[in-house]
């Protein structure tokens, strides 16, 4: 692997937590598609549109994810059914009002956000940037979506 300045040791654990976000978006992904369908209320346009960007960006991150795993010369995990195993995020239902809806999604942010930060801590023990400086850009996102789903719920 001439082009990757990483230790093939080092390659293993990365991948693995990799795989581990890589379950975890997809279970988001699936449960914001859900509230995205099944949102209503007064607060219905706002929260549609803005499910619709959240998945919408889950699903870029994915993809990412999954061509971060190949480029380190590894296969990505594509089973929903190790998804459900691998996963700290959970199926939920989409038949919940709008404010149990965005309290979910923030909740599954910070079990993302923790799946980032293992990331994070391998890939700087393996010496690997690429991985580093994507992770470090999904966690700044999320941050701030957070902030603004957070605020959404105030009084």
């Amino acid at each position: 692997m001439s082009y990757l300045d990483i230790k093939s040791k080092d390659i293993k654990p990365i991948v693995n937590e990799l795989n581990t976000l890589l379950a975890d978006y997809n279970l988001y992904y699936q449960n914001l598609r859900g509230y995205h369908w099944n949102v209503s209320g007064k607060n219905f346009f706002d929260l549609h549109i803005k499910f619709e960007e959240l998945y919408t960006d889950a699903r870029i991150k994915i993809d990412e994810i999954a061509e971060r795993i190949l480029t380190l010369r590894d296969n990505p995990t594509s089973e929903f059914s190790k998804y459900f195993e691998m996963s700290s995020i959970k199926e939920t239902s989409s038949l919940i009002s709008d404010t149990e809806m965005v309290k979910n999604i923030l909740d599954q942010h910070e079990t993302l956000l923790k799946q980032m930060s293992k990331v994070v801590k391998v890939a700087e023990a393996g010496g690997d940037e690429g991985t580093i400086d994507m992770i470090g850009g999904y966690i700044g996102e999320i941050e701030k979506v957070s902030w603004m789903l957070d605020a959404w719920t105030k009084e």
